[in-house]
C-alpha cells in the first residue's frame, strides 16, 4: 500500500516544482504572502499545539497527579503562563513578519536563540516523521482481522500470553494452571507471574524488531522506512507551496480527528467498566490531597508550555504570514483553550476504553495505564483488540494519531523552510517548492537511523535531549530579551500599533504576567529540573549514549553564547557601548511594510535620529 500510494504521489509533486506559487494576488505582503484568511491561520495554529503529547501524555499525568485535581494547577497555568506567552509571541512575529532568525533585530545580541529554535526543530523533525511513520505502519496493519496484536500468532516467543499465569498457594503447595477468573483461590495465596501481552510483543519483535540496546543498531527495518517515505511525502504535498496549501490541507487535518476523539469517545462510555476508568481519570475518585505536592505544579506548568509549543519558534513562524492589524489576543485566548479542552476530551475516550480493559482483566486502572509510546501503541490497541468491530476502531485510532502528527510536523518544518528563506530572500524565496522538497529530503534521509532495530533508543534519546533542558533555555532568553532588554512598555507600544489604544487596565494583567508571572514560573522549572538518565522500558542506554545526548543539547543551546560572542567582537567602540548598542533594535526591526511604520518607524524619523544621535537606538544599520 506505501509503494502504490508513493509511486502515484511523485508526479504530483515534480508538476508542483514547475509553478512555485507560494503568494496570491490579495496578500498584504507579496514577497512573503499571508494568510488566506483567519480560519487557515487559526486551524493552521490549532494542528499545531494539539500533538501527541495531548494524546498519549496529558491522560497518564492526570492520572497520576490526582485525576480531575490535575485540571486545578493545569488550568490556572494556561491563564498565568500559557496564554500570555503564547500571546508574546504571536505579537512579535506579527509585529515584524519574520521568522524566528530575523525577529532577534529586535535584540541583535540575541540572534542566536533564532539559530537554536532552527536547529532544535531540525532535530525534533526527524524523530518526529519516525512516530507518524509508527501510526501509518498501525494504520495499515490495522486492515487486516483479527488484529494481529490480538493473539500471540507465530512471531511470538514462549513469554506472549493474552492473560498472566497465575498459581496459587494452595496448603503451602504451588498449584498451576490457574487463571484471574477462578476466583475460588483467595487474593492473598495467587502468585502472578509477569507475561508480556501480544500488543506488547508485536510492538516489540513485528513492528520495531527492536534490539537488545543502543549498541546493537542492526538492519534497517523496511516497513518502517517505507512508512517514514510515505508520511515524507504527505508532508511535501502540503507544504510545496507553503502555507497557501498547507492552508488548505488543515480544513481537514485540524478538524477530523475532532470527529474520531468524539466516535471514540462515544463507543467507550457504553463498555463495561468504562465509567471506572473515567472516575479515576478526572471523576470521584480524584484525589484532591495531590494539590499539596509540589511535583504536581510543576507537571501542570510542563505541561501547558510543552503542548502549548511556547518558544519552539512554531508560533511566531505562523504568526509572521498574519495581516498586521489582526487580532491576535484573539488568535492566543482560542488556540490555548482549545489545546487544554481538548486535552480533556481525548483522556476521557482514552480512560473509558481502558477502564474496559481493566474490567475484563479484573486488574486495577493503574496495571494497564501507560505514558507515550507504551500507551498508543501496546496498552490502547490491546484494548481496542477487545471491542467488537475492532478493525473499524484500531483504524480510527491511528488515523486520529497519523493525523494529529502530521498537523505538527507541517508548521516544524515550516519553521525551518521560513527561516531559510528569510534569510537568503532573494535566492530561496522564489525557489520555496524546491526548498521544501530538499529540506523534507534530508529530514528523511537523516530519519533512517530511526527505523533500524535501534530506532527506537534513538527516538527516546533526541525526544529526551532536544526538547526539555534547550526548551527551558531558550524560553528563559526569549522572555529576559523581549520583556527586560526590548522592554515591555516598548513592546506595548508596538502592540498598539497593531490593535490600536488600549486602556491601562488592560495592559495592567499583561504586565503583570509578562514581568512578574510567567518568568517566576519558567525559574519554577528550572528549580523543579531533576534530571534522570533515558531508559526505554527496563533498557539502560550506555554511558556514550547519555554523553551523546547532551552534545545535542549543547550544540542546539551553544549558539547563543557563540552568536553573542561574535557580535560583540564585530562591533565598535568600547565593550560597554558595543554592548548597549548590540541590546538596542536594529534598523531593520519594524513593520514589513512602509505603510504599517507610522512616525515611530519612519525612514525620515530615523535619519534624522540617526544625525542627531550616535547611539541610535532604532537605526543603527549595522546591526
Amino acid at each position: 500500500a506505501c509503494k502504490l500510494i508513493i509511486t502515484d504521489n511523485i508526479k504530483n509533486l515534480l508538476n508542483c516544482v514547475e509553478q512555485d506559487t507560494h503568494v496570491e494576488d490579495g496578500d498584504e505582503i507579496p514577497e512573503r504572502g499571508n494568510w488566506s484568511n483567519k480560519a487557515e491561520n487559526l486551524l493552521t495554529m490549532v494542528g499545531y499545539a494539539i500533538g501527541l503529547g495531548n494524546i498519549w501524555r496529558f491522560p497518564y499525568l492526570a492520572y497520576k497527579n490526582g485525576g480531575g485535581a490535575f485540571l486545578i494547577p493545569y488550568f490556572l497555568m494556561l491563564v498565568l503562563c500559557g496564554i500570555p506567552l503564547f500571546f508574546l509571541e504571536n505579537v512579535i512575529g506579527q509585529f515584524c513578519s519574520q521568522g524566528p532568525l530575523n525577529v532577534w533585530r529586535a535584540v541583535p545580541l540575541l540572534q542566536g536563540v533564532g539559530l537554536s529554535m532552527v536547529i532544535m526543530n531540525s532535530f525534533v523533525a526527524i524523530y518526529y516523521n519516525v512516530i507518524i511513520a509508527y501510526s501509518l505502519y498501525y494504520m495499515f496493519a490495522s486492515f487486516q482481522s483479527p488484529l494481529p496484536w490480538s493473539s500471540c500468532l507465530s512471531w511470538a516467543d514462549s513469554n506472549c500470553s493474552k492473560t498472566p499465569t497465575v498459581y496459587c498457594n494452595v496448603s503451602g503447595a504451588v498449584v498451576s494452571n490457574w487463571t484471574l477468573e477462578n476466583r475460588t483461590c483467595p487474593s492473598s495465596d495467587m502468585i502472578t507471574v509477569p507475561m508480556q501481552s501480544p500488543s506488547e510483543q508485536y510492538w516489540d519483535r513485528v513492528a520495531l524488531q527492536r534490539s537488545s540496546g543502543l549498541d546493537e543498531t542492526g538492519p534497517v527495518v523496511w516497513h518502517l522506512a517505507l512508512c517514514l517515505l510515505l508520511s515524507t511525502m504527505f508532508t511535501v504535498a502540503a507544504l510545496i507551496k507553503g502555507i497557501k496549501s498547507s492552508g488548505k490541507v488543515v480544513y481537514f487535518t485540524a478538524t477530523f480527528p475532532y470527529v474520531i476523539i468524539l466516535i471514540l469517545l462515544i463507543r467507550g462510555v457504553t463498555l463495561e467498566g468504562a465509567r471506572d476508568g473515567v472516575e479515576f481519570f478526572i471523576g470521584s475518585q480524584s484525589n484532591m490531597t495531590k494539590l499539596m505536592e509540589a511535583q504536581v505544579w510543576k507537571d501542570a506548568a510542563t505541561q501547558t508550555f510543552f503542548s502549548l509549543a511556547i518558544s519552539t519558534g512554531g508560533i511566531l513562524t505562523l504568526s509572521s504570514y498574519n495581516n498586521f492589524h489582526n487580532n491576535m489576543f484573539l488568535d492566543a485566548a482560542v488556540v490555548s483553550i482549545i489545546n487544554h479542552v481538548t486535552s480533556v476530551f481525548a483522556g476521557i475516550a482514552i480512560f473509558s476504553v481502558l477502564g474496559h480493559m481493566a474490567f475484563l482483566y479484573g486488574k486495577p486502572i493503574g496495571e494497564v495505564v501507560k505514558e507515550g509510546f507504551g500507551l498508543a501503541f501496546i496498552a490502547y490497541p490491546e484494548a481496542l483488540s477487545k471491542l467488537p468491530i475492532s478493525t473499524l476502531w484500531s483504524f480510527l485510532f491511528f488515523l486520529m494519531i497519523f493525523i494529529v502528527g502530521l498537523d505538527s510536523q507541517f508548521t516544524i518544518l515550516e519553521v525551518i523552510t521560513t527561516c531559510l528563506s528569510d534569510a537568503n530572500p532573494e535566492t530561496l524565496r522564489s525557489k520555496r517548492s524546491l526548498l521544501t522538497i530538499m529540506t523534507c529530503g534530508v529530514v528523511y534521509l537523516l530519519g533512517l537511523p530511526c527505523v533500524t532495530r535501534a530506532g527506537i533508543y534513538w527516538v527516546t534519546l533526541l525526544d529526551t535531549f532536544t526538547i526539555n533542558t534547550v526548551l527551558l533555555v531558550v524560553s528563559s532568553t526569549e522572555v529576559t530579551g523581549f520583556i527586560y532588554i526590548y522592554g515591555g512598555n516598548r513592546l506595548i507600544k508596538d502592540i498598539e500599533m497593531m490593535l490600536g489604544k488600549k486602556s491601562f487596565c488592560f495592559w495592567l494583567w499583561w504586565r503583570a504576567c509578562w514581568f512578574v508571572i510567567s518568568p517566576c514560573i519558567v525559574i519554577l522549572f528550572w528549580s523543579c529540573v531533576s534530571f534522570e538518565p533515558p531508559t526505554y522500558g527496563k533498557v539502560q542506554y550506555p554511558d556514550w549514549g547519555v554523553a551523546l545526548g547532551w552534545c545535542i543539547s549543547a550544540f542546539v543551546i551553544i549558539w547563543i553564547p557563540v552568536v553573542a560572542v561574535y557580535k560583540l567582537l564585530r562591533a565598535e567602540g568600547s565593550p560597554w557601548k558595543r554592548l548597549k548598542l548590540l541590546c538596542s533594535p536594529s534598523e531593520e526591526w519594524r513593520p514589513y511594510l512602509d505603510i504599517h511604520r507610522g512616525e515611530r518607524y519612519s525612514e525620515e524619523r530615523c535619519h534624522r535620529r540617526r544625525a542627531g544621535s550616535t547611539n541610535n537606538i532604532k537605526c543603527e544599520s549595522k546591526f
